[in-house]
């Protein structure tokens, strides 16, 4: 049995359906956001079996826990997030590398971890700016120390069962996350609050 891959040019398609269709419409039209979206292939970033449905308005599961959260999830935490030039950006990668691929160009530089790697809390330095491709239930102090003082962070956040984009700035040491509009976004177990004791 052979497979056959969808040709280039619906792929192509298939991008400019996803900014008309769900990006535009769902009121992001930050044209650096478009452009960057109109421009790498998530078709990429996902498994051949799953290449058909990369541009879906949905999350795809990877497997093992990852996942590839939806296209309008990543147009509006790049529209909140705003990266330039100046920015040193940490991407604690969710399943893909595609947020990464969509942020370097735009970006001072640019470093990725697994959401292990950037909680064992062995890294040194900050970044001006973190972005969490998915959402957690809680922002633990190892993460909360990848932030450079008045730095940002845009991350999926997990609340009662809720998923919502949120954003947060670290001022005098301290790092919340504000929620802003509610959105699916593939929840990333390793940042759950730990189970407490109770009768």
């Amino acid at each position: 049995m052979t497979t056959t891959l969808a040709p280039t040019s619906d792929f192509a398609a298939a991008r400019r359906a996803m900014i008309d269709s769900q990006l535009r419409t769902s009121g992001v039209n930050e044209a650096f956001v478009l452009e960057r979206m109109g421009t790498v292939a998530r078709e990429d970033f996902v498994p051949e079996a799953l290449r058909s449905t990369a541009y879906t308005d949905r999350a795809i599961r990877l497997g093992e826990g990852k996942a590839l959260p939806s296209p309008l999830f990543h147009g509006m935490m790049l529209a909140e997030a705003q990266p330039n030039s100046g920015d040193d950006v940490l991407v604690i990668v969710g399943g893909s590398g595609y947020l990464a691929a969509l942020v370097e160009p735009l970006v001072g530089s640019l470093r990725s971890m697994d959401p292990e790697e950037a909680l064992g809390g062995r890294k040194k330095g900050a970044y001006s700016l973190v972005l969490i491709d998915g959402a957690v239930e809680h922002l633990p102090a190892a993460i909360a120390k990848l932030v450079a003082e008045g730095g940002r962070i845009v991350t999926g956040l997990v609340e009662n069962g809720v998923t919502r984009l949120a954003t947060g700035r670290k001022a005098a040491g301290s790092l919340a996350l504000l929620p802003l509009a509610e959105i699916g976004v593939p929840r990333l177990r390793q940042f759950d609050r730990p189970a407490s004791w109770s009768f």
